[in-house]
């Protein structure tokens, strides 16, 4: 199949920026504006999942209204987009009018199996997808049985159908590719091989899916706010092989020329940047990265570093997410690994200064009050300053200079500067 270039195309370098509170928008979007003054063109993508929606009592026109009010206030005459993040076919209503890329997350499809007979087919039509495969820029052909690809198909094909009828339910009122819309593979058991990702990508071009990115499963743990944990070569090699196979599918298939990774980093896997950027270069190739739970996280920073009430109530987020820690990290359980006895106790955090709090928070591996366990927890318990409602939101105004410089500082300096600008 060949498709008809999409009328919205991504750009080549791209940023997932997220904000649970809706007040960071002109922050992150600052980041953006000192990568494109040095020359390089990152795209901010705000995106907000109907789980974050539904834990902090906000819609989806709000990440647009945040959106497109800091573009406006700052100037930015680039593009930039809403992510109506991880969604399905029960969640994607609620985005249609708001959003202008989706997630389309179909985790919980992946290891249905198809019908044998719809196998059968698949495979009949795509003979290419076995034998020996050679593809551009991997080093060594690899060989796919046709057993080995009816238990690929077997296990992906279900999924990608699926995320085919969510793409046709939003061009029925959207229009045909007046959207971006991205696959989302990340959320299954184990990594998927060139030959599986081939057979992926052959299957979302027969379903007319024109995807501008697919994010794949990597090696490695991709935990919440804390760096990648895992073989950093292996990792490296794999991302490689990736761009090789999205480029030949490209080809191959006539997804459209925009098509690219996108990584959904669970934020700050700051050790796998300086490869994810060898590769880029090396394959002139783009990405999406999508790093939104921090903001969250360099608001208690900015608050805490503010002193007084800010502090203040910094000290009670953290004392009110260890009293329900159990409670806040079962959803996340997958992409966290906590280990209570790391966890200082909130009498003992009541007493430290905003040096000792923005230590033990900030993601810096070199301080030695750094706490990732601690991280973590916050991370995942913004819930905690959701039930706080406007006294949280109006100490975010009210310290809203120390907040903004966290903000855009973690986003250029440790995110955009070492991938997209090296």
């Amino acid at each position: 199949m060949s498709f008809q270039e999409p009328r919205l195309v991504f750009d080549k370098y791209s940023l997932g920026v997220g904000d649970r509170f809706a007040h960071q928008g002109r922050a992150q979007l600052q980041a953006c504006i000192q990568a494109a003054e040095l020359g390089v063109a990152v795209v901010p993508v705000w995106n907000k999942s109907n789980r974050e929606h539904n834990i902090v009592g906000s819609e989806p026109a709000s990440v647009r209204a945040e959106a497109d009010q800091a573009v406006s206030a700052l100037g930015w005459k680039a593009g930039y987009h809403v992510d109506a993040d991880h969604i399905n076919l029960k969640t994607v209503d609620r985005f249609v009018a708001s959003s202008d890329f989706f997630t389309l997350d179909v985790a919980d499809a992946i290891g249905r199996p198809a019908e044998p007979s719809a196998i059968g087919t698949f495979l009949a039509a795509h003979p290419e997808l076995t034998g020996t495969i050679e593809i551009e820029g991997i080093a060594e052909p690899f060989q796919t049985s046709r057993a080995e690809a009816a238990a690929i198909a077997a296990k992906y094909l279900f999924a990608v159908r699926q995320a085919g009828d969510i793409y046709r339910k939003l061009a029925a009122v959207k229009g045909e590719a007046g959207f971006i819309t991205e696959v989302s593979m990340d959320e299954t058991d184990s990594p998927q091989t060139p030959s599986e990702l081939l057979l992926i990508l052959a299957a979302i071009a027969d379903e007319g899916i024109p995807a501008q990115t697919i994010a794949p499963k990597f090696t490695g743990r991709f935990n919440k706010g804390v760096d990648y944990k895992g073989d950093v070569e292996q990792f490296e090699r794999e991302f490689e092989a990736d761009l090789a196979v999205i480029a030949h599918a490209r080809q191959r298939y006539g997804l459209p020329r925009s098509l690219k990774l996108s990584v959904h980093s669970g934020s700050d896997k700051f050790s796998i940047y300086g490869p994810m950027r060898r590769a880029l270069v090396k394959f002139e190739a783009g990405v999406h990265l999508k790093t939104a739970g921090t903001t969250w996280l360099e608001e208690l920073i900015g608050l805490a570093e503010a002193g007084g009430e800010g502090l203040l109530l910094a000290r009670e987020v953290y004392a009110s997410a260890y009293a329900h820690s159990e409670e806040l990290c079962k959803p996340y359980a997958a992409v966290i690994e906590i280990d209570p006895a790391r966890l200082p106790l909130p009498a003992q955090v009541d007493g430290w200064s905003a040096d000792q709090f923005t230590g033990a928070l900030r993601h810096d591996q070199s301080n030695p009050l750094y706490n990732a366990d601690l991280r973590q927890l916050l991370h995942v318990g913004y819930k905690v300053a959701a039930a706080l409602g406007e006294r949280y939101t109006k100490l975010l105004d009210s310290c809203e200079a120390t907040i903004s410089r966290n903000v855009t500082g973690n986003l250029f300096d440790r995110h955009i500067r070492p991938l997209f600008l090296g």
